[in-house]
């Protein structure tokens, strides 16, 4: 009988926003859908879990599990910050010290899958291809996630050949207010501002967002009504590069 595969624990960071939560619930039931086709009857068993404000945490979603039965974490993040390299590499090791071989894969960022998101969020918001854009990251006090950030700002702007700056909704400058204003400093009282959200789904800080003053606000990567098949790949992808599947 052929082992069965890790179980792929999806963890999301965790919102208070029905809107949010039914966001990341599209796609983690898109996950489920996909790795039941790509890997039929060899498919691993799924659980949802979050690292804040949201219930089960990791290790509630991890005692669901048969005793033993190794895992994969997989974060619903985009970028490698604290919650990876300290609060899931944490759960994870707790739960190798109690029996479960239990790793964490990579965060879903940087892709090249998700810039494709992006532009197709500026087009579906509005945004003309030359309308200067600025990047809306949440922000990190991760050297990492801050770096990560700016390549997927270069990547979408080699990628829509036009102009991309960042701005910070937390943790990091500048903050996107700043960057909206400078934009606008930059092309003239004229020109519309378009914000790309780099957001996995709708909250606080797509809220926040909003109150920064852009002319055209793209959509987070995730709605409740539209789970991106790009998104759904990466987390296969991520999943599949660390249990050792193909």
């Amino acid at each position: 009988m052929t082992p069965r595969p890790p179980a792929l624990v999806a963890v999301s960071h965790g919102t208070s926003s029905s809107e949010g939560r039914a966001a990341v619930r599209a796609l983690f039931d898109a996950v489920v859908g996909a790795a039941a086709e790509r890997w039929g009857d060899a498919a691993p068993a799924t659980r949802l879990c979050h690292v804040d404000v949201e219930q089960p945490d990791v290790p509630a979603a991890l005692a669901t599990l048969p005793p033993g039965e190794p895992a994969v974490l997989v974060p619903l993040l985009l970028s490698a910050g604290y919650h990876v390299h300290v609060d899931l590499a944490e759960a994870a090791a707790a739960a190798r010290s109690a029996g479960r071989d239990t790793v964490v894969a990579e965060a879903l960022g940087p892709d090249p899958r998700l810039v494709a998101v992006l532009r197709r969020r500026l087009a579906e918001a509005g945004a003309a291809q030359t309308d200067p854009v600025v990047l809306v990251v949440a922000g990190s006090s991760d050297a990492r996630a801050v770096e990560a950030c700016r390549r997927v700002r270069d990547d979408l702007a080699a990628a829509s050949a036009r102009e991309v700056s960042l701005g910070f909704l937390s943790a990091a400058e500048p903050r996107l207010p700043d960057a909206v204003a400078a934009a606008r400093a930059s092309h003239g009282a004229e020109a519309r501002i378009a914000a790309a959200s780099y957001l996995l789904a709708p909250g606080y800080f797509q809220d926040l967002a909003s109150s920064a003053g852009p002319d055209v606000l793209a959509a987070p990567l995730l709605r409740p009504d539209d789970a991106p098949p790009e998104l759904v790949e990466i987390v296969l992808d991520r999943y599949a590069a660390s249990a050792g599947l193909r």
